[in-house]
């Protein structure tokens, strides 16, 4: 099983990125995934939350408004819209989910998200 952030990059304040998360060697259709991100000399924090078919998400206080998450199952991918990026949401962005036989905690090794002010 694994996870490939992809769509990561360079971008001025205020304006957008779009991450996407694939998945392969499992389903990701009936578990809820998630995106988390760790700045420089911070811990890793949650960013977002969807489950399994895509009709309920969870923002942490920081993105809420600014940030999308949302999936394609039949692509077996997860996607994350950043608008309105600010320099401090400059990191490294992870996605993860509980995938497999048997199931465990996957990450994926994540995109650089760089904004500059």
């Amino acid at each position: 099983v694994q996870l490939v952030e992809s769509g990561g990059g360079l971008v001025q304040a205020g304006g957008s990125l779009r991450l996407s998360c694939a998945a392969s060697g499992s389903s990701i259709s009936v578990n809820a995934m998630h995106w988390y991100r760790q700045a420089p000399g911070k811990q890793r924090e949650w960013v977002a939350t969807i489950n399994s078919g895509g009709s309920s998400t969870n923002y942490a206080d920081s993105v809420k408004g600014r940030f999308t998450i949302s999936r394609d199952n039949a692509k077996n991918t997860m996607y994350l819209q950043m608008n309105s990026l600010k320099p401090e949401d400059t990191a490294v962005y992870y996605c993860s989910a509980w995938l497999g036989s048997p199931v465990r905690l996957y990450w994926g090794r994540g995109t650089q998200v760089t904004v500059s002010s």
